[in-house]
């Protein structure tokens, strides 16, 4: 038999928690399929089995119908209909064992209560073989085997059982005039090939599991050593550059005490240089966080990677022009709008708020293909408000792999900075993603107000156009 790969989920791996026999009986009524799945190698020998199956099966069907039609004396179509019951059992049990095994067992059953008054003695023999011929005997056996393969210990336990009790109403209860009697070797043949079954389906499935446990195992020593060498790399940023721009700082701090009358442009220098050294030290802080997170995949902290090289330089607004071009050229309709007094932004606000917005067209590419897309920048004196917004796809789109945590990535952004960020779908179908990120990349203490807007209200709504308009919902 093959050493096959596991079967499908289907209701054989669902878990009920219901009482053992009504849980048997429950699998014995069921018709659902499990089938034998080709060789994984060699390529050109991967229908072997279904072949031998299959030719098997016809063996069967001949001598099956030979033995109703003249040991069991029930003539030419009734034998005839019997042994093709039996070899079409064998060939139905290598997609629906259950079935199968109930084909098998009522074919035997009705032949052998059909020829029960017709059985004579002859040639110093006390009989037939009853109730069990021995092609009867090899269908069910196969029919077993293919069973205890392909499904749980417990279903091809409750088959046995139920073919044991069959098998002893049959001989024991009912009984026959002139029989040699093949329930106990039947059963001995039945009990013999349902072990050899499940023994052999614990090993696929024991083989299976040390593969799936040796991939993970190998993930995670690759995982832990990328996060050991990330940790080591924070460590060596905290405890050196970390160090030299705090004293910096603080040298820059201290420099005009040093000196007598200092001049303004002096003040103005050392003021400028211990401003850049915090504002570098609280960069440093945020990138050591990333490098201490435990997504090896997503140098940036993106929630979605985007394939840049850890040592790239880090993008800005500046280059939203750049973006948006590229985001065109990739099919999508695309439009900017600046509105507000620009001011100085943080480099860690500059940074979110890029990365945002690349990744909220990335998912429109993805999830919107043939939409328009609108992004708008508004600069308040409190923060800058990022909304992009698509309109509804013109097409359905293709099935895009990956973990989804862009949504996510983009929200832990926004909240590193002390902003927000809201998404919403729209009334006609599209989707915008708004976020208020603090220019200094504080959070604000203070309610916004109106000419200070946050995105904790509600987030607005688009047409298929992309143009704004209040929620009609």
């Amino acid at each position: 038999m093959p050493d096959a790969t596991p079967p499908q989920r289907s209701r054989w791996s669902a878990a009920r928690p219901r009482v053992p026999v009504r849980e048997v009986l429950a699998d014995l009524a069921s018709t659902a399929a499990a089938p034998l799945p080709p060789l994984s190698r060699p390529r050109w020998l991967r229908r072997l089995p279904h072949f031998l199956v299959g030719l098997v099966a016809l063996l069967i069907t001949f001598t099956s119908a030979d033995t109703f039609t003249t040991e069991y004396r029930l003539g030419f179509p009734l034998g005839n209909l019997f042994g093709i019951a039996q070899g079409v059992a064998v060939v139905l049990a290598l997609w629906r064992p259950v079935p199968a095994w109930w084909l098998s067992l009522g074919g035997t059953v009705l032949g052998a209560m059909a020829a029960r008054n017709l059985m004579v003695a002859g040639g110093g023999f006390p009989g037939p073989d009853w109730p069990w011929g021995s092609a009867a005997i090899t269908a069910q056996a196969f029919v077993l085997f293919l069973l205890a393969l392909r499904l749980p210990t417990r279903v091809a336990v409750g088959a046995l059982s139920l073919t044991a009790l069959v098998t002893y109403f049959l001989q024991g209860v009912v009984g026959g005039a002139a029989y040699r009697s093949t329930g106990l070797p039947a059963l001995v043949v039945f009990a013999a090939v349902l072990l050899l079954g499940i023994a052999l389906r614990g090993r696929r499935e024991a083989r299976t599991q040390l593969v799936e446990q040796a991939s993970l195992t190998e993930e995670e020593r690759a995982r832990r050593t990328l996060l050991e060498e990330r940790s080591r790399i924070a460590r060596e940023l905290h405890d050196v550059v970390a160090h030299h721009m705090s004293v910096i700082s603080i040298q820059a701090q201290v420099a005009p005490h040093l000196v007598e009358n200092p001049s303004e442009e002096l003040k103005e220098n050392l003021a400028g240089i211990r401003q850049n050294a915090l504002e570098a030290l609280i960069e440093l802080r945020r990138v050591l966080g990333v490098l201490r997170s435990e997504n090896p995949e997503d140098p940036y902290g993106l929630g979605a990677g985007t394939g840049a090289a850890p040592d790239s330089p880090q993008p800005t607004l500046d280059r939203l022009d750049a973006l948006v071009t590229n985001t065109r050229a990739a099919g999508l309709e695309v439009t900017t709008e600046i509105s507000g007094e620009r001011l100085p932004l943080a480099p860690g606000v500059e940074l979110s708020a890029y990365r945002i917005i690349q990744e909220a067209l990335s998912n429109a590419l993805r999830h919107a293909p043939g939409s328009t897309v609108r992004v708008e920048l508004c600069h308040f004196p409190r923060g800058l408000q990022v909304r992009i917004i698509n309109s509804r796809p013109e097409r359905p789109a293709a099935p895009s792999p990956g973990a989804g945590h862009g949504l996510l990535g983009m929200r832990e952004r926004a909240a590193m900075l002390g902003g927000t960020l809201v998404t919403a779908e729209t009334s006609h179908g599209g989707f915008v993603v708004a976020a208020f990120l603090p220019r200094n990349g504080v959070a604000l203490t203070d309610d916004a107000s109106p000419d200070h807007p946050s995105p904790d209200h509600p987030s607005p709504d688009v047409d298929t156009s992309g143009r704004t308009g209040d929620k009609s919902r």
